[in-house]
């Protein structure tokens, strides 16, 4: 009987954040307007990070990582969301929607990743500047990227295996905008313990691990900030993290409360909405916080602007 209603599965609903057909206008505005800024903010910053040859660091090429996988998050979910409000329609074929739940889960992995690696090399250049650029050599970071994109992808691989082997049964709708992985294992008739095991196990080593390496980084960085002596020094060490800092802050309290909204409520629209922050508000928002507080890239884009790269 499973083998029968998993063979008969040709696509999932995707109830969206609003089904009042009156908001339908305003969201697609909305979400376009943001997926719009998301794209062109982090392609600017790709482009400064590229073009300037004072850009060339660890710091920046991790950034420019970064904004690459912002933008290709984004572009995961938001393209059929838009699709879906303009045509009125609510559905995604099976077969894309194990799609969306592997590049969903490889960017979102990836991007915790890199805010890790960026953290290190923050901890390097505040608590061993004078060996900074001996350990951050062009081979390390390359290697510390290259490692991120194999654990995602590895770890993506496997989530959207084990969620090939599911079967399902006449419900198949998903209240959100996108194929969530957790939501796709609710629906299902079949048994899940597998999945449910691989997910928590996932989260704790690829989410809880990353987490507690930027605390322990940061511990250290803000421990030897406190032993400069003079304000000045002070102010500088702290002012090339503060960004970093901010990103990661937004990041991880974004997605922890989401953890804990959708544990303690089983309300879908607050889970929809929920599902927008993390996924649409926190790479909109990266290019803006790392640019307008760092006058490197400001100054290459005025620069760009004007036609003297």
């Amino acid at each position: 009987m499973e083998t029968k209603n998993y063979t008969q599965i040709s696509e999932f609903h995707l109830l969206g954040v609003s089904k009042d057909p009156r908001w339908q206008p305003i969201l697609f505005g909305l979400f376009f307007s943001m997926y719009l800024v998301t794209v062109l903010g982090n392609l600017l910053i790709i482009l400064a990070t590229i073009s300037d040859s004072h850009l060339h660091t660890p710091m920046y090429f991790f950034l420019s990582n970064l904004s690459f996988v912002d933008i290709c998050f984004n572009s995961t979910t938001v393209p059929k969301m838009l699709l879906n409000i303009q045509t009125g329609s609510k559905a995604i074929k099976y077969e894309g929607c194990i799609m969306q739940i592997f590049f969903f889960i490889l960017f979102g992995v990836l991007d915790n990743f890199l805010l890790t690696v960026m953290t290190y090399d923050r901890y390097v250049a505040i608590c061993h500047p004078l060996r900074y650029t001996a350990i951050m050599s062009h081979h390390l970071c390359g290697l510390l990227v290259l490692a991120s994109w194999i654990t995602s992808a590895l770890n993506s691989l496997l989530q959207s295996l084990m969620a090939l082997r599911l079967s399902f049964c006449t419900d198949l709708e998903i209240p959100h905008f996108f194929c969530e992985l957790n939501q796709v294992v609710l629906l299902a008739c079949s048994d899940t313990f597998a999945n449910d095991m691989v997910m928590y196990f996932a989260a704790g080593l690829l989410f809880c691990g990353p987490l507690f390496a930027i605390l322990y980084s940061y511990c250290k960085i803000v421990s030897s900030i406190c032993a400069i002596s003079s304000a000045q020094g002070k102010y500088k060490a702290f002012s090339t993290c503060a960004s970093h800092l901010l990103v990661v802050s937004l990041f991880y309290c974004i997605c922890l409360g989401v953890y804990f909204s959708s544990s303690a409520t089983h309300n879908s629209h607050s889970s929809g909405i929920a599902s927008v922050m993390y996924s649409l508000v926190t790479p909109m928002l990266n290019p803006f916080i790392y640019s307008l507080r760092n006058k490197d890239i400001m100054g290459t884009l005025r620069r760009l602007f004007r036609g003297n790269p």
